[in-house]
């Protein structure tokens, strides 16, 4: 009957109550996109490089090398012997190594010197590969390859020329390179650089000294252009119990000062100097849910004055103070009950639109899962609050159940 009642009331005054009901769904809609893409974005940043078990460079701090390393930004302090490489790279406990090599650029973009492990070996996402969107990777010392942003941005397509720079105005346009490959879109700092072979960087490097070009003198030999220091360099283990122990060796090793990390745990400690946005972004979307609730309670609130012959013939039927009390409450759960699952629906659509742009763009993975989640944690909070804030007007009828009693 109190169900029963309270719906038939809800359809008598349908004009507001939809009104309410939508001011509620956006508002709904924003906090639980908010917290789905804040914990997704949370996940995917701690993602940007997986199935890497060690970053090693020069001895800096940890979140500095691995900006430069994975992100590209920022300078290294010194660069790593090719020798030191070769040493841990050939480790009996290593499967695999990833050199890097940073220090030109091609209009704005990174240019990342690599061997061709890293197209194999580098994984991101949930331990997702690489792949090409167009092309292939590079085979020549002045092949290049791209990522999909690079190519978006500047329009370039495979058999392209482009030229490198070092700095701003030192070109090396006596060396162009042919693009043979774009990558696919990963959402990560993949899509924004540029890549070479260690063999290209240094050719293009060859006559060259202190960023000024000196007077051809000879034509560079296959083997000199074996680089003699690197950037950085990547690690993939035969087994993860043997990360701790080459970690503490690579740390100690005594002919350079080197450093290694663990990808993952930087990471994160990097996402938790950025915290303060996220819990901003969560304040916002809390204070657009209560302002949402408060009109529906203000909404209540003002029906009163026209549901006194309302509740007037409720009190002469016999039902007592404590029953208006309950059906106002029951009102207030019910239209933040049918505006959250509007959000919910609401949201499912926008993810099946939305989902590949934000994967490409951003390297957001929204899945169905995550969002059910959410809304599972976020629709009790919702209803305690509407309970709460319809607290104010639950209690005017129940006092003027009172007062009508009195009457009697």
């Amino acid at each position: 009957m109190l169900f029963k009642l309270a719906w038939k009331s809800l359809l008598a005054r349908r004009v507001s109550v939809l009104l309410t009901i939508l001011m509620m769904t956006v508002s709904i809609f924003v906090l639980l996109s908010v917290e789905t893409i804040r914990y997704q974005a949370k996940d995917s940043f701690s993602k940007t490089v997986s199935g890497v078990d060690l970053i090693v460079g020069a001895r800096t701090g940890q979140v500095n090398l691995l900006l430069y390393s994975v992100f590209h930004i920022g300078v290294p302090t010194n660069n790593v012997s090719w020798q030191s490489y070769q040493e841990f790279a050939t480790n009996p406990s290593v499967a695999w190594s990833i050199p890097i090599s940073l220090g030109d650029s091609h209009r704005g973009y990174r240019v990342v010197g690599t061997s061709t492990d890293f197209f194999e070996f580098f994984r991101f996402g949930n331990k997702q590969t690489l792949t090409f969107q167009h092309g292939k990777a590079f085979n020549e010392h002045f092949d290049a390859v791209i990522g999909s942003e690079v190519a978006k941005q500047l329009g370039y397509q495979v058999d392209d020329a482009i030229v490198l720079a070092h700095g701003i105005a030192s070109k090396h346009d006596d060396h162009p390179f042919k693009i043979t490959g774009i990558l696919a879109p990963t959402g990560t700092p993949v899509d924004q650089s540029v890549y070479v072979s260690l063999q290209g960087i240094e050719a293009i490097h060859f006559n060259w000294q202190g960023g000024v070009r000196m007077p051809d003198t000879a034509t560079p030999e296959l083997e000199d252009l074996q680089p003699e220091t690197i950037t950085a360099f990547m690690l993939g283990l035969n087994s993860r119990i043997q990360t701790f122990n080459l970690q503490r060796q690579i740390n100690e090793y005594r002919q350079e000062p080197l450093q290694a990390i663990l990808p993952g745990a930087t990471l994160m400690s990097l996402w938790s100097m950025l915290s303060s946005v996220e819990q901003i972004l969560l304040l916002v979307a809390s204070l657009v849910l209560l302002g949402a609730l408060i009109g529906m309670a203000n909404m209540l609130l003002v029906s009163m004055r026209e549901r006194r012959h309302e509740l007037s013939v409720l009190r002469a039927l016999g039902y007592r103070p404590g029953f208006l009390f309950a059906l106002l409450q029951i009102e207030a759960l019910l239209i933040s009950l049918a505006a959250a699952i509007s959000a919910f629906i609401s949201l499912q659509l926008s993810m099946y639109v939305l989902k590949d742009w934000l994967l490409q763009e951003y390297g957001i993975l929204l899945t169905r899962l995550s969002i059910i989640n959410e809304f599972l944690f976020m629709l009790p909070i919702v209803l305690i609050a509407s309970f709460l804030v319809a607290l104010i007007p639950a209690i005017s009828a129940y006092r003027q159940g009172l007062h009508q009693q009195l009457n009697l």
